[in-house]
C-alpha cells in the first residue's frame, strides 16, 4: 500500500503527535519529512507523557522503522539528546529502528547566533521564532553553502564547509547585529564528536522508503506545523521556512507523488496560534482563558502561551484545498465542555462591508477582516468515554457534523481526551482515497 501524509490544518499544535502515535500500531514506517526541532509532538502512552522534536512520533511502537528525511533541518546536539532520553526511559531508538537521511541539512551554531540576534534587532516587529536557527539553516540550504548530514562523515569537507560559513556569520554577527562571535575550530570539534554517535543512523532515507512501499508497505509521512506556517501559503511573514503542506511529503522525503495516497488534516476543535501574526478569531475573554486552560495550551517546545480563539473555518477549508485532504481528524473536543454557547466563524467580513471566504496573501486586506461567526449550543456531559459518535451529546455531535460540512472533508476520528485510546472512528483514516 502507498504512503498517507498527516498534516496540521491550522497554525501547528493540532496534536499530530497522537494520531501518528495512534496510526503507527497499523503502518510500517513514519517519516518526518520538513521542519527541524522548533516543532513538538506530545504523545501520552498510560501515565507517561512524551515530547518528541525530530524523531517521528511511531518510536514508541517496537518493530517500527522510523525516518528523517532530507527535508527536515537537524541539529545533532538536539537529536542525540533526544534519542539518550528515550533510550533512558526504555524505548528503543537503535539504528535499527531509526534512520536519518545523508541528505538532511545540519543546523549549525552560527545558525541559532543569527535567528536569536535578528529577533532582538527587529524588536517588536519580531516575528516570534523559536530562536532555533531553523530559518537561517534553510537560507544556507537554498543559497547552496549548508553542511548537510553526509559532510558529518567527510571530515575534510566538513572543516572547509565551516571554516568558509563562520567567518561570513561572525562577520554579520560582529558588524551589524553587535552580537558575539563564535570559533569555527570548536564547532568543528563538537560536529566530528557529533558524527561519530549519528553515523550508524545515516542512510539513503528515499532508498530504502522505496523498496519498503515497493514491497507493499505502508507509511505515515508526519509534517510539523500546520498549513497556515507554510513559507508560501501561510501568513507571511508570520510562518515558518519549510512547507509543511501534504505535497511537501515527496520532495521532503525523497518518494514520488504516486506513493502517496491520501492526506489526513488535524483540526483541534478551536483555535490556537504560538507567536506573532493575523488571528481573526482570537479570543481575549473568559473563554479563550477557558481554552488556554482547559486545553493545557502551552507550547511543547518553548513553553509559550498559545494565543486561543473558535475554530475558524476560513482557515481550515483553505488547508484542504491547500493540502488535498482527504479526511479530518478533529482534536481536544473535550476542551469544550462546559461552554453554553460555541461559535464557529465561517467568514470573514472587511470594513466595506464584503465577504472575504479565503485568507487574503495581504497582512494590511487581512488587518481590515473581522469574524463572522455562527451560533451553536454547547454540551455539559463528559464526553472522555465516548467511542463512538453516538455516544456524543446531541450538541456535541451537531458541532462535529458543522465543522465537516463547512470545510468540506468527512471525519474519521475523534479525539476526547489525551490517551491512545480516548478515540472516536469514524472511518478508516489509512484508507483516506478512499474517503
Amino acid at each position: 500500500m502507498p504512503g498517507v501524509v498527516v498534516v496540521g490544518a491550522q497554525w501547528g499544535d493540532e496534536g499530530k503527535g497522537k494520531v501518528v502515535d495512534l496510526l503507527t500500531q497499523r503502518v510500517d514506517a513514519v517519516v518526518r519529512f520538513q521542519g527541524g526541532n522548533n516543532a513538538g509532538h506530545t504523545v501520552v502512552v498510560g501515565q507517561d507523557k512524551f515530547i518528541l522534536h525530530l524523531i517521528p512520533s511511531g518510536v514508541l511502537h517496537e518493530n517500527k522503522s522510523c525516518f528523517v528525511g532530507n527535508g527536515v533541518v537537524v541539529d545533532p546536539e538536539v537529536f542525540i539528546a533526544e534519542i539518550d532520553r528515550l533510550e533512558q526511559r526504555g524505548v528503543d531508538v537503535s539504528p535499527r529502528k531509526l534512520r536519518l537521511s545523508e541528505r538532511a541539512h545540519l543546523i549549525m551554531p552560527y545558525h541559532k547566533a543569527l535567528d536569536v540576534a535578528r529577533e532582538k534587532a527587529k524588536g517588536k516587529s519580531a516575528i516570534g521564532t523559536t530562536g532555533r536557527g531553523i530559518g537561517p539553516c534553510y537560507e544556507d540550504k537554498a543559497a547552496r553553502v549548508g553542511v548537510r548530514v553526509v559532510d558529518l562523515l567527510e571530515p575534510e569537507i566538513l572543516t572547509e564547509k565551516v571554516r568558509a560559513a563562520t567567518t561570513e556569520k561572525n562577520f554579520w554577527l560582529k558588524e551589524y547585529f553587535g552580537a558575539p562571535t563564535l570559533d569555527a575550530e570548536a564547532i568543528i570539534a563538537d560536529y566530528l564528536r557529533y558524527a561519530e554517535r549519528l553515523r550508524p543512523f545515516v542512510t539513503d532515507v528515499s532508498v530504502e522508503l522505496d523498496h519498503m512501499l515497493e514491497s507493499g508497505g505502508l507509511v505515515l509521512f508526519e509534517g510539523a506545523q500546520g498549513v497556515h506556517l507554510d513559507i508560501d501559503h501561510g501568513t507571511y511573514p508570520y510562518v515558518t521556512s519549510s512547507n509543511p503542506v501534504a505535497g511537501a511529503a515527496s520532495p521532503g522525503a525523497g518518494v514520488g507523488p504516486k506513493r502517496l495516497s491520501g492526506v489526513l488534516g488535524i483540526v483541534k476543535a478551536y483555535t490556537t496560534r504560538v507567536g506573532s501574526g493575523p488571528f481573526i478569531a482570537e479570543l481575549e475573554d473568559e473563554n479563550g482563558r477557558w481554552m488556554q486552560e482547559k486545553g493545557a495550551e502551552f507550547g511543547s517546545t518553548t513553553g509559550r502561551p498559545r494565543r486561543c480563539g473558535w475554530l475558524d473555518t476560513v482557515v481550515v477549508r483553505q488547508s484542504v484545498r491547500l493540502a488535498g485532504v482527504s479526511c479530518l481528524c478533529v482534536t481536544k473536543l473535550d476542551v469544550l465542555t462546559g461552554l453554553k454557547t460555541l461559535r464557529i466563524c465561517t467568514a470573514y467580513k472587511l470594513d466595506d462591508g464584503s465577504i472575504v471566504e479565503r485568507i487574503p496573501a495581504s497582512l494590511g486586506v487581512l488587518a481590515r477582516c473581522t469574524p463572522i461567526y455562527e451560533d451553536l449550543p454547547g454540551w455539559e456531559e463528559d464526553i472522555s468515554q465516548a467511542r463512538s459518535l453516538e455516544d456524543l451529546p446531541d450538541n456535541c455531535q451537531r458541532y462535529l457534523q458543522r465543522l465537516a460540512e463547512l470545510v468540506g472533508a468527512p471525519l474519521a476520528l475523534v479525539s476526547v481526551g489525551p490517551e491512545r485510546d480516548a478515540t472516536i472512528v469514524v472511518r478508516d483514516p489509512l484508507a483516506v482515497k478512499e474517503a
